[in-house]
């Protein structure tokens, strides 16, 4: 395994180290990923993402060298009238249930929409719980005019901008690549 530079890592609250996620990692990825969502529908889709080259930024918590977090934030374009704004998908993020409530999820969303604005992108998508997501900068006000292939979605569908006004009076459509999995019947 190479060794990678202490700097490249942001610090948590809980010791846990933050940083890119490499092809080593894989394994402990899916791992994490299938304790946190109980199968295997969020590991397979971050296969897919990273097979389909949509990723734009994948994170990992590391703590004792054990990966204990992982984020992933992949292309998710929305088109609109007036062109296409540079956004990006929030899905999945994952914690190892012994490591959730202490912070390293937040950390991950925080670090992961820092280097995607420092990647271009001027929004992030995001179907997650209400309630978690608003604490760290989503809304589902700005989702309001975005529309959704998830029928019901309700306030779980929001959005963040990464540059302000990004979504300012912006309607458009939001079109998840095959890669998701998320099949129309």
């Amino acid at each position: 395994m190479t060794s990678l530079n202490r700097s490249n890592y942001l610090q948590t609250p809980y010791d846990a180290l933050i940083r890119e996620e490499t092809t080593l990692d894989r394994d402990e990825v899916a791992e994490v990923n299938r304790l946190a969502f109980g199968g295997e529908d969020e590991a397979s889709m971050v296969d897919r993402l990273h097979a389909a080259g949509l990723v734009v930024v994948a994170l990992v918590a590391v703590e004792a060298g054990q990966v204990i977090g992982h984020i992933l934030f992949s292309e998710l374009p929305i088109q609109t009238v007036d062109g296409v704004v540079a956004a990006v998908s929030l899905a999945p993020m994952a914690v190892r249930p012994e490591w959730q409530r202490r912070g390293v999820g937040s950390a991950l969303v925080r670090e992961g929409l820092r280097k995607c604005f420092e990647r271009g992108k001027a929004a992030a998508i995001v179907l997650g719980h209400p309630t978690y997501y608003r604490r760290l900068g989503f809304s589902s006000a700005l989702a309001l005019h975005l529309e959704s292939p998830f029928s019901n979605a309700g306030e779980a569908w929001m959005a963040a901008e990464l540059r302000p006004g990004a979504l300012a009076n912006v309607a458009g459509v939001v079109t998840y690549p095959a890669a998701f999995g998320l099949v129309k019947h």
